[in-house]
């Protein structure tokens, strides 16, 4: 038992494999939850969705999350028969689950995070697939609708399918699948949500079939769970794979074998081991004793053995590694079966074969978001490409320092084109392919999340797939400039590849490049200092408009007046907000309004105002919107320069990449594997 314990603290503190968060945070403590991952089931009656509320409160105190399928629910407006009223419908409960996660998630260790899921064919399904419209709404929440081979066979012909009521098992209208099919295509490109999961294709592969079907995910989607399961996750990195070959790196194969069969045995003793918030979600787990270990630092692997990430060989590899990995967690479980005894729901699963292998673990592989696993073991993040290789990182008292990807580097450093200057210039965001004096045998071996076809994506993405028992969990990357239709292409590929789910993210902020460059409009004849400081008199009727703006935190209504002179005041109020919000926004207002009417061009305040940030941002006809101010511009600039609103990739300048500001630490966010990431302190929000 020693030996196997000083093997487990080895292959932690050497970082080749770590398990999961909540191992990590809650192992030799008094909660001792150790899983990361739940699926909970919600009948049609109010005592199971409220139990399912309070089910899943205990979850995210204990660090897990959760996943929902809401497809067993009557459609809204529907027959209730103990009252003789009507349903409320899915929707309706899933803000119940959200604001129950809202009022929570400040007393654990990690914020709450939920998956939703419904089925194409349920009655409400459209309502589902809008519901994250306004950005504010469902925060605490993932959605992705549950599509099935026959629908996406009928977008492809154009046809109508039938919607099933969940109460009464019968259909109940239809709806052109490719008119839906578009809808979740629209939404994912303005939001981000719904993703999708090809929910037969994750039945095909549940390994016990006997104990029920598969209808939802854990929150990153990686994860599909019967009702009551949990899952422990673990990851190898691959970066620490390699050994010096014969004048070159190669994958060191016996030592990742070795940590495989030790990472296989860590993961099925936390089952044992661990305190589970619900005894159903023991009772379940223990049955089945699922394990999900995967890789990261794949991208690092790459690039120290001189591979492109978007290329040919990358995929093989993928493939080889993939199911590598796979081979040897049978085995080892196989050997855990021997020693230990087979998982309890064997009988009847699909390993109760002649030909089968005779498990332990119903399932062993999974590729799971890594964000806070990545920082710790300084890699990169899952099966994800380097997002950047050099960004800016804030320290004490206002400091800045430039962190470097150390193989970017150390390369750089070895073939001599090394300076802070270039490194400058990549934390700015540019692109290393533009950078003149950079060897062009280096340039594809660097290449970044946002250079990256969606294609190629998908392509990586299939080629872990097909060895992993369970699902991938990847962020697809698009420019801000991609259309619907590049958005509909990746999904429809997604299909054809054999992908279990997909999520994408459409570049969703610009930088304050704005604020910096550009040069200002001089009047001809320059004010005086005093008629610079002396502002006009207010006219006593001035006329103007008022528009709405999606902020993120809520919707915020500015008014804008005009006078013989031309604009001259600003108001705004933002819903219905009070208290220091309002009064920062009535000082920000009357300083424009004064500023104004001093003849300040409406173009420089436009400048101050443009791209600051708060750290909730909202997305409005594809132009983020970073914050109040920000809001405030934009309304300004539409009115006054004719400028529509409509994203310009030169606005957006080199940090397009960025997701608005963390709240911690304030450094910049990256959208990665479903999660926003803080590369600068490890905050994490799925």
């Amino acid at each position: 038992v020693k030996a196997i314990e000083d093997e487990f603290y080895r292959m932690m503190t050497s970082l080749d494999f770590l398990p999961n968060s909540p191992t990590l945070m809650n192992a030799g403590r008094e909660l001792g939850q150790l899983s990361a991952c739940f699926v909970l089931p919600i009948e049609d009656s109010m005592e199971s969705i409220f139990d399912s509320v309070k089910n899943t409160a205990l979850i995210h105190k204990s660090g897990g999350g959760t996943g929902f399928s809401f497809s067993r629910l009557r459609p809204e407006r529907d027959r209730v028969g103990s009252t003789g009223g009507v349903a409320s419908g899915p929707v309706s409960f899933i803000r119940a689950f959200d604001i129950a996660t809202d009022v929570i998630k400040q007393g654990g260790m990690r914020r709450g995070a939920n998956m939703g899921i419904l089925n194409v064919d349920h009655p409400d399904i459209l309502k589902f697939i809008t519901s994250k419209e306004d950005m504010t709404a469902l925060t605490n929440f993932n959605i992705s609708v549950a599509v099935t081979s026959e629908f996406m066979e009928a977008v492809k012909a154009g046809a109508d399918y039938n919607l099933l009521n969940p109460r009464t098992v019968e259909f109940e209208g239809k709806l052109n699948a490719k008119d839906v099919f578009d809808k979740i295509v629209d939404m994912a490109w303005k939001t981000g949500d719904p993703g999708i999961v090809f929910i037969d294709r994750i039945n095909h592969d549940n390994p016990t079939p006997h104990l029920g079907k598969i209808e939802s995910t854990n929150p990153c989607g990686e994860q599909p769970l019967l009702p009551y399961e949990s899952c422990n996750l673990g990851s190898i990195n691959l970066a620490r794979m390699l050994r010096e070959g014969a004048g070159s790196i190669e994958i060191d194969y016996p030592k990742m074998a070795e940590t495989i069969k030790t990472a296989v045995r860590f993961l099925d003793n936390v089952i044992d081991v661990n305190k589970f918030p619900l005894p159903q979600i023991g009772e379940m787990t223990r049955k089945t004793r699922k394990i999900g270990l995967g890789v990261m630092g794949f991208a690092d692997m790459l690039i120290q053995l001189g591979i492109p990430y978007n290329s040919e060989e990358a995929l093989n590899l993928a493939s080889e590694i993939m199911k590598f990995v796979s081979d040897e967690a049978t085995r080892a479980s196989e050997e855990l079966g021997e020693e230990r005894g087979l998982f309890p729901a064997f009988t009847g699963s699909i390993y109760d074969a002649a030909d089968a292998p005779r498990v332990r673990n119903a399932s062993r592989t999974t590729i799971a978001p890594t964000g806070t696993l990545s920082m710790i073991a300084g890699c990169s993040s899952g099966i994800e490409p380097l997002f950047a290789l050099s960004y800016t990182k804030n320290i004490l008292d206002g400091a800045k320092m430039v962190e470097v990807n150390p193989h970017f580097e150390a390369i750089a450093r070895e073939k001599g084109f090394y300076s802070e200057e270039l490194m400058q210039k990549l934390a700015d965001g540019a692109h290393l392919a533009d950078i003149e004096g950079v060897p062009d045998a280096v340039k594809p071996v660097f290449v970044t999340a946002h250079e990256i076809t969606p294609e190629w994506h998908v392509k990586v993405q299939a080629s872990f797939q097909k060895s992993t028992d369970n699902a991938v969990s990847k962020t697809v990357n698009f420019p801000r400039e991609a259309t619907r239709e590049d958005v509909a292409k990746v999904y429809r590929l997604a299909y054809e590849a054999g992908l279990k789910g997909i999520t994408i993210y459409r570049d969703g902020s610009r930088d304050a490049q704005v604020l910096t460059t550009g040069k200002t409009e001089r009047k001809t004849e320059p004010a005086t200092d005093e008629a610079r400081l002396t502002p006009r008199k207010r006219a006593k009727v001035n006329s103007g408009f008022t528009e709405r703006v999606t902020t993120g935190c809520g919707y915020i209504y500015v008014t804008v007046n005009s006078d013989e002179h031309g604009i001259c005041e600003v108001f705004s109020h933002l819903g219905k907000t009070g208290g220091c919000a309002s009064a920062q926004l009535e000082a920000t207002c009357r300083l424009i309004s004064l500023a104004l009417r001093s003849d300040v061009d409406v173009a420089s305040v436009v400048r101050q105002l443009r791209g600051i940030r708060c750290p909730s941002i909202a997305w409005e006809d594809g132009k983020s919107i970073l914050s109040c101010a920000d809001a405030i511009a934009s309304v300004l600039e539409k009115h006054t320069t004719g400028y529509d609103g409509k994203p310009k990739p030169e606005d957006y300048g080199l940090a397009k990449n960025l997701a608005g500001q963390c709240p911690e630490c304030s450094n910049m966010l990256i959208y990665q594997e479903g999660c926003f990431i803080c590369a600068a302190c490890g905050y994490t929000k799925c």
